[in-house]
């Protein structure tokens, strides 16, 4: 078997949708015999106590790196710190994070015979075309959101010679790494066209702990601490950032006040404070906004709904896939999502035949589907099956990892390390 590099910005303890994406591939990877090193950072994005107490880090190099294990896979840890909300400074850590991974994979780490890397961010694969370079071996780019479009889309990059450079480096980028793997057939044909060879390409998407991930009563704890079980339930869970449509959302609650229908808005980002703020500007009673919630209760959260919601923009659903929408259909749970008309989240739904899809923009034609969900409860948890006996099919963990392990037996058999050039 392999010795294979996963390089990737958050992982274990951290917690958000990546770093357990990438700590489940970890330890499936391993469970298929492969020997398995993690190059991430120090928990910076939803630190959670009781998980880092679990998973001890020992201070090296003057408290630039840390060490700790995950089932008996070493990670290193790169020190940056706490995640904030201003962009400038996430690029000096980022520029950080990429010098130290150098140093740490050259003194540090053995030879590796593949590297792994996943976006965010999109200099992350200059790394692992460098790592490779440095062991003479291949190198693969995961590409779970498509920079730079999503930063060019939202505003965030707006000076033409950095769009430029920004385009040039994307290019770059897939011409130096061995293996591009979008995590979404959208991603594929936007890729393609950008004059990446075929042969580079290989799809593989993102998946779900299906046993983790279940039904469960919809009366539980979290559902009776928040008072949950008599209203019909709107849920929210996941990232409240600037690739969700907010006022769409906050429209919908004050558009359907009179009805028995309450908004559960859960977790933590870069927009929270000001949906919270719009919250109490609009006297939106029928909102409840939580702070971050620990994975352990996801299932309970995702139990305590009727539907949930998955609101877009344009930038969010073109150049990301929210891998909550495994989750949530593995929980049995229907969506309602505003997505564009080329999205993977259309594609997966109607394939699923679970989930209603509104056009991005139309928050009137998003408040309509959330009060014909409404109206239409009782249909409601067969349409969730449907959806959960869809990514048990298709997405569960151990399939994923399988294909991931096929890519690297495959690279490992050609001998595939002349492609840095």
């Amino acid at each position: 078997m392999s010795r294979v590099l996963l390089h990737s910005l958050v992982f274990s303890p951290d917690g958000n949708s990546t770093a357990y994406l990438m700590t489940d591939l970890a330890v499936e990877l391993k469970r298929l015999g492969h020997q398995v090193t993690v190059l991430t950072t120090t928990p910076h994005y939803n630190i959670i106590p009781s998980a880092a107490a679990r998973q001890t880090m020992r201070r090296c190099w003057i408290g630039l790196l840390y060490y700790s294990e995950v089932d008996g896979i070493p990670v290193w840890h790169v020190k940056v710190p706490h995640k904030g909300n201003r962009v400038w400074m996430r690029v000096f850590d980022y520029i950080r994070f990429h010098i130290i991974s150098l140093a740490a994979a050259m003194f540090k780490i053995e030879t590796q015979d593949i590297v792994i890397a996943t976006s965010p961010p999109l200099t992350i694969a200059v790394m692992s075309w460098l790592l490779g370079s440095w062991w003479n071996a291949p190198s693969v780019y995961k590409v779970a959101e498509l920079y730079p479009d999503v930063a060019i889309r939202q505003g965030i990059v707006k000076n033409r010679a950095f769009i430029a450079f920004l385009n040039w480096l994307e290019k770059f980028i897939y011409k130096k790494n061995t293996v591009i793997v979008p995590i979404a057939e959208q991603f594929m044909r936007v890729i393609r066209k950008r004059g990446v060879p075929e042969n580079k390409l290989q799809m593989i998407p993102d998946f779900v702990d299906t046993k983790f991930y279940c039904p469960k009563a919809r009366t539980n704890e979290f559902s009776s601490k928040h008072q949950l079980q008599k209203d019909f339930i709107v849920l929210y869970a996941g990232n409240i950032g600037i690739v969700q449509d907010w006022d769409s959302v906050l429209f919908a609650a004050e558009n359907l006040s009179k009805y028995a229908i309450r908004f559960v808005l859960v977790g933590d980002g870069f927009k929270k404070d000001w949906v919270q703020k719009e919250i109490e500007n609009r006297n939106l009673n029928n909102v409840i906004l939580l702070g971050y919630q620990q994975k352990e209760l996801m299932p309970e959260i995702n139990a305590s709904c009727d539907i949930s919601i998955i609101p877009m923009n344009m930038a969010g659903s073109k150049d990301g896939v929210p891998s909550k929408i495994y989750s949530i259909f593995s929980c049995a749970k229907p969506i309602i999502a505003l997505v564009d008309d080329e999205s993977e989240l259309r594609w997966i739904a109607k394939q699923s035949g679970c989930g209603r899809m509104v056009p991005i923009g139309d928050r009137q034609a998003f408040s309509n589907a959330i009060l014909n969900a409404f109206h239409e409860r009782k249909s409601l948890p067969a349409e969730g099956m449907k959806g959960r006996e869809y990514v048990k099919a298709n997405y569960s963990k151990e399939a994923i990892a399988f294909k991931y392990h096929e890519l690297i037996e495959a690279l490992q058999h050609k001998g595939n390390h002349n492609v840095h050039q």
